[in-house]
Parts: C-alpha cells; structure tokens; sequence
C-alpha cells in the first residue's frame, strides 16, 4: 500500500513557520500520504456516508454502530486479558453477554446505561502495554495515523479478525467490510468539517491528537483527561 500510494502522490512539503516533530522524522512523506487520504475520503468515502444518512434513517445506522461496538467488544476482552486487566476483561465480556442475549445480538447497547463501561484496546495498545515501543510517526494509506508498533498492530488486528479474514462466504465478507468502514466514518461524519475550518494545520493537529491519545489508551488516563481523535479511527480496531 505504501509503494502504491507514492506513485500516486508526491512528496509534499512542510508548511511554513510550522515546527518540526521529533516524533515524525518522515513528515514529508507522511504528509503527501495524508494529502491522499484526505483526497479519498473527499471524493470517495464522505459521498458514500452522505447517501449512507440518506437512505437510512437514524436508528438503523445506530443499530449497525451497536452491532460492530459488541463484536468489537470480543476483542477488547482478549486483548484486556492478555495485558493482564482481569477486571477490565470481565466487564467486557458481560458487555457482551448482556448486549448479544438481552440486546437483540448487539443491535440495541443495554450494557452501557446497566453500567458497564465502554473499553477499546487492540493489538498496538497490548504491545505498548508489553513494553513495545511506538516508534516514529507514521500515516497508512487508507488507515490514516499510526506509528511503527500501531502499524504492525493493524497488520495483526487485521489478521486476527474473524469478520475480516475468516468469514467463509467471500461476498458477505466483503459486503460486511464495506458496511463496516462506511459506519466508522459515519461516527466522524462532521468532524473533518470543523477541521477544516477552523485556523489550524490540520494534519499537525490530528498527529499530535493521535500521539497523545495513544499514550492516554496504553496508560489507561494516568496523566489526565483523553484527549479526543477528530476523524480518523481504524474500523477493524
């Protein structure tokens, strides 16, 4: 994906009076890759999402939201387990215990107003908590902000996502995967447009808001409030 989109982009420059990050030693780079993903979402997935809200009313695109969060919550309850977050691990699962039986096989979300908390973990969160360390700044094709331990993370979610990789019908697989990256946009629908008005570099904000969110997930918010992810946010975490 990365030879791909260099041949589709070139090598942008810096902004000037911008600062240079030591965490993002590859900002030229990083930077056309992110001018090429904000050319796909513009002219691909955001148009998607419009006839997405268009077609269906609000209450089926939050059951869809429902569906993907419990499933997800499967995961959230492995990888809690294998940081060692016993009581993290077990509220997962009772999320899922409580949405799949009660809550009409994740479509409606009784776990969160019962009062079992919301968690999300993945692959590059468990090696941070292992002790990984992130590396450099990096932007994906297609999965927008990363860092090196993230990307090998995405590589691992990917691999070891039954709805994505192991699913035996091919066209269901895929379908479901196309649903299923139209409804985490969906989740951000407005946010690219307050971005891009406001007076700011954009994607030095979002790589910074990324940087210190990431850290916030693997110290579970030891340093204070999380700080929020504008737009991008990897559909198979």
């Amino acid at each position: 994906m990365l030879v791909a989109t260099t041949a589709l982009v070139g090598c942008a420059s810096i902004p000037a009076g911008v600062e240079p990050s030591p965490h993002d030693p590859w900002e030229s780079f990083n930077r056309s890759v992110f001018e090429f993903n904000e050319g796909l979402d513009a002219y691909l997935l955001k148009p998607v999402v419009a006839g997405y809200r268009f077609i269906l009313p609000e209450f089926v695109r939050q059951g869809i939201y429902n569906f993907f969060s419990n499933y997800s919550d499967i995961y959230t309850a492995l990888f809690n387990l294998l940081q060692g977050r016993l009581d993290y691990a077990f509220n997962d699962l009772m999320r899922v215990a409580v949405n799949t039986t009660m809550g009409l096989g994740g479509l409606l979300d009784l776990a969160t107003p019962g009062g079992l908390e919301k968690h999300k973990e993945d692959w590059g969160q468990t090696l941070g908590v292992w002790g990984v360390p992130a590396g450099p700044y990096v932007v994906l094709p297609f999965f927008g902000p990363s860092n090196v331990r993230d990307a090998f993370g995405t590589v691992a979610d990917l691999e070891s996502d039954y709805l994505f990789r192991f699913l035996p019908d091919v066209a269901l697989r895929n379908s479901v995967t196309g649903l299923r990256v139209v409804n985490a946009r969906n989740t951000y629908y407005e946010a690219g447009d307050l971005l891009d008005g406001a007076a700011i570099d954009k994607y030095s904000f979002m790589r910074d808001a990324y940087i210190q969110r990431r850290e916030y997930q693997i110290n579970e918010g030891r340093e204070g409030e999380e700080p929020q992810m504008p737009v991008y946010e990897n559909p198979y975490q």
